[in-house]
């Protein structure tokens, strides 16, 4: 499986590309990601096709607001739209497994109202808030962004939580910190 993630997939995918997979649901995260991170946007596919298990599915399309909510639909939802999506019953597999399926088909996006330099920095920031989701962002945002810059992001209270951010707050943050 490891060899999968050290496959170079950006270089061989050809233009127009529909790209479908029943992903290892290990590391089915990180293969999403990796397809998220492409250098070149908008990427060579015009579609992505993946299942998952469902659990993860749902944080992939985690809304605001809603307990799914995180750092991977934050990512997801900066450079791919969600085309469609539909659970797969385990009675459909044999042997039959414990757990339920999901497909969702994406296609990518360019976000025309934030520009994100390195994407990688998104991944970054999100992962940073997320890895305290109980505590105030307070002194997270205060590590990694100067007062100034803080006073930039309007409605911004330094008492709420990670998961009380919306996507936007997620996008300028990031564009506040490639600003170094």
């Amino acid at each position: 499986n490891s060899d999968i993630l050290k496959f170079d997939v950006e270089k061989k995918i050809k233009d127009r590309s529909i790209v479908f997979g029943n992903l290892p649901y290990n590391i089915s995260s990180q293969i999403l990601t990796k397809f998220i991170r492409f250098k070149s946007w908008p990427p060579k596919y015009k579609r992505l096709i993946f299942m998952f298990q469902k659990e993860l599915g749902e944080k992939i399309l985690g809304e605001y607001s809603t307990s799914h909510y995180g750092r991977l639909s934050i990512l997801t939802n900066y450079r791919l739209k969600i085309l469609n999506k539909f659970l797969i019953s385990s009675n459909c597999f044999y042997p039959k497994p414990k757990i339920t399926s999901m497909i969702i088909s994406f296609f990518p996006i360019r976000n025309v109202f934030f520009k994100i330099k390195k994407i990688e920095n998104l991944e970054y920031i999100s992962n940073v808030f997320f890895s305290k989701k109980r505590k105030m962002i307070n002194k997270t945002i205060k590590d990694i962004l100067s007062k100034e810059k803080i006073n930039e992001i309007k409605n911004l209270r330094l008492s709420s939580r990670p998961s009380d951010l919306k996507p936007e707050i997620y996008y300028k943050i990031t564009q506040l910190y490639e600003k170094k």
